[in-house]
């Protein structure tokens, strides 16, 4: 580039590139470095220098990006960047020029924030005889109120979208994919659809904002929609205990009682927990409060109707809790909270009557007699 004229020594000291610099501080303008180098001739290659970029000084250049369209600068905004420093060490602008046209890169595609660095790096490009890429900046993804996505908004390590948060990466994937991109109308994209469907052509210009409580509803779906068996196997390890071959086939089955009411894994490890408490459970506040009055009484006329159902399915026990309530003359809530508190511990759990097939008849009956009047 040097013997080409695209680029020159340049032998500015550290201190005529303070001035620089105050002058335009002082003036208000950008720093935009013209060395009075550039067109000196000869130049003493062993003196310490640096070799910057002849940048184009008049006209425009103009990108078609795929994502951005028509962009124009002017050449005068464009500096004399550095491209080898003064130990022969090249800059970031050169590097990634050079490591591109190697590898043969025929997109770039990357944040809008990148955009000016596209006129910078099209000079060397162009001084070299190189095929210019295909530029693409895409917006930046902001948080939920407008400003530029920091760890303040949750952007942490993905390991803790997974780990902490209990994420399946197909959300993750399909909500990421979302930010910035669309295909018509379709929210729920699966991953061969979006290898089908993506195009540069449904990226849109303005920044998207990252919603935590979007990413959890759609997570949500998700939960719903996989396997029983490998969300079982996903949160068996977030269970604090060590669970029996019998212990994780009872979690399977338990699965499409407990997923819809999950927007995560977290929720669905919790949800789970009233399956393996040994007796007496444990109950937390709320569950507690249904436990009192007329709740023992209640529970005794369960124990004695419960123990009468001879087919233990989902039909018969709902049949069974339904007369109970009947002859006490009360609401079916008024017998099945106090009944959900006895099985789980919890004021809220999966339907009482599923609870009760899964627990069995055994364990259902022994948890009921816990919590029953004498």
């Amino acid at each position: 580039m040097v013997e080409k004229g695209a680029a020159y020594r340049c032998y500015l000291t550290q201190d005529e590139l303070a001035q620089m610099r105050a002058e335009a501080e002082a003036a208000k303008k950008p720093l935009r470095i013209r060395s009075p180098w550039r067109d000196r001739v000869p130049n003493d290659p062993q003196a310490p220098h640096v070799i910057r970029l002849k940048a184009p000084t008049e006209g425009a250049t103009t990108i078609h990006d795929r994502v951005q369209g028509e962009v124009t600068v002017q050449n005068s905004e464009i500096d004399d960047l550095v491209l080898l420093r003064s130990d022969g060490t090249p800059t970031y602008m050169l590097a990634v020029v050079v490591d591109d046209n190697d590898m043969g890169v025929t997109h770039v595609i990357r944040g809008d924030d990148h955009l000016n660095n596209a006129f910078r790096q099209l000079p060397i490009y162009r001084a070299m005889g190189w095929a210019e890429p295909i530029y693409a900046h895409i917006p930046l993804i902001h948080g939920a109120d407008g400003a530029k996505l920091s760890k303040r908004h949750g952007a942490l390590a993905v390991d803790a979208y997974r780990d902490d948060m209990g994420l399946l990466p197909e959300a993750v994937d399909n909500y990421l994919l979302r930010l910035g991109w669309g295909h018509g109308d379709d929210e729920i994209i699966s991953r061969a659809q979006a290898i089908e469907w993506f195009d540069l052509d449904g990226v849109g210009k303005s920044p998207s904002r990252f919603d935590l409580k979007k990413l959890e509803n759609l997570n949500g779906h998700y939960i719903r929609e996989a396997d029983d068996a490998r969300l079982a196997d996903l949160i068996a390890p977030r269970i604090p205990l060590e669970l029996t071959p019998p212990q994780l086939e009872l979690l399977r089955r338990t699965m499409p009682f407990l997923k819809p009411r999950a927007a995560n894994l977290v929720e669905l490890a919790e949800g789970s927990m009233f399956l393996f408490h040994a007796r007496p459970l444990p109950m937390d506040a709320d569950a507690a409060l249904l436990l009192q009055g007329e709740a023992p009484t209640l529970l005794a006329r369960l124990h004695t109707a419960l123990d009468a159902v001879v087919d233990w399915d989902t039909e018969a026990l709902e049949n069974a809790v339904r007369q109970v309530a009947e002859d006490a003359g009360v609401k079916l809530g008024q017998v099945a909270q106090p009944l959900r508190a006895a099985l789980t511990g919890k004021r809220t759990s999966p339907g009482i009557f599923d609870v009760l097939a899964v627990l069995g008849r055994e364990e259902s009956l022994g948890r009921i007699s816990d919590r029953m009047a004498a």
